[in-house]
């Protein structure tokens, strides 16, 4: 009588693991779908503006997008050659591709490759239209909707491609902070178009590159730390709660409230900035008598866990 129970048992194990791998299958379709409607809108915007705001304010942005109408514009100026952006584009992120099959993760390249790709296609296709003429709201104005548009594509584990991946590939692997190699590129970048054309129209850039970047470090926080001090009187379930959303530890600290001079627990963490604001709800749920201080982590030393990319 006991080995039927046991190959019964067996068989709902088994049937549980193969509905709990079809709805994870779905899921995970089901996010493929959402990641994918949403990169392919911020290809048509990152396309849009630059046929509108970029190439109105002769503006050159920064990464492979600049680096691309640069090329157009020198072939243009120089060669009366009108090149298409799609082949330019395509050439240029060979390379930072490589990189990221190689070493980042083969669905976010496959989805990054999809954004450059569609945003070529969309650049070459959308004709140029003119909103302004005034030089400084272009680059501020430009620069705002390029950072959302990137800042889209981050947030569904995708890139623009360029520098991003080699950005990326440095912080996850290497642990280097990759803000001044970027820099470094893109100012090489604008000094030849200053040199060749327009040092105005390369300085505006800086405006329009600025831009980008506060509205990217507004609305992504994965590469930012943000450090957690938290006063609790359940320090175990607190520290279950910071591992199980961040994967992150934690360190508890004893201490004694000043008002009422009982003992005190303090939590101390750092975990990724996108996940900070999860994790104190999380914890408000578990205690909510607990007092949170949330610091900006300007910078980490040692093991720090990043979430890879798929």
């Amino acid at each position: 009588m006991t080995v039927p129970k046991v190959r019964s048992c067996g068989y709902i194990h088994v049937m549980n693991i193969s509905i709990r791998g079809e709805k994870e299958i779905k899921k995970l379709k089901g996010n493929m779908v959402w990641r994918v409607i949403v990169i392919s809108m911020a290809s048509l915007i990152m396309a849009v503006n630059i046929n509108t705001f970029v190439h109105t304010g002769g503006l050159i942005p920064g990464g492979a997008t600049g680096l691309t109408i640069l090329i157009q514009e020198i072939a243009l100026q120089f060669f009366d050659v009108r090149l298409p952006y799609t082949v330019i584009n395509l050439l240029i992120n060979a390379v930072p591709v490589y990189i990221g099959f190689r070493f980042i993760g083969k669905r976010f390249t496959v989805l990054s490759c999809w954004v450059i790709f569609l945003t070529g296609i969309f650049t070459d296709l959308i004709p140029y239209h003119v909103i302004t003429q005034d030089i400084l709201l272009i680059s501020v104005f430009g620069g705002l909707i390029n950072g959302t548009a990137i800042s889209m594509c981050l947030l569904m584990d995708a890139t623009s491609g360029g520098t991003d991946f080699i950005s990326i590939f440095l912080s996850e692997r290497r642990g280097i902070d990759s803000f001044h190699i970027t820099l470094m590129i893109n100012a090489v970048i604008l000094t030849v178009a200053g040199l060749l054309f327009n040092w105005n129209k390369a300085l505006y850039s800086i405006i329009f590159q600025m831009a980008s970047t506060i509205m990217i470090r507004t609305l992504y926080h994965k590469y930012q730390q943000a450090t957690l001090f938290i006063v609790t009187n359940k320090p175990g379930e607190v520290c279950e709660v910071i591992s199980k959303i961040s994967n992150h530890g934690a360190t508890v600290l004893e201490g004694e409230g000043s008002y009422e001079h009982c003992e005190r627990n303090v939590v101390y963490s750092v975990v990724s900035g996108g996940e900070a604001g999860r994790v104190i709800a999380a914890v408000n749920k578990e205690d909510p008598n607990a007092f949170a201080n949330v610091l900006k982590t300007e910078r980490v030393i040692g093991r720090f866990y990043q979430r890879p990319a798929e």
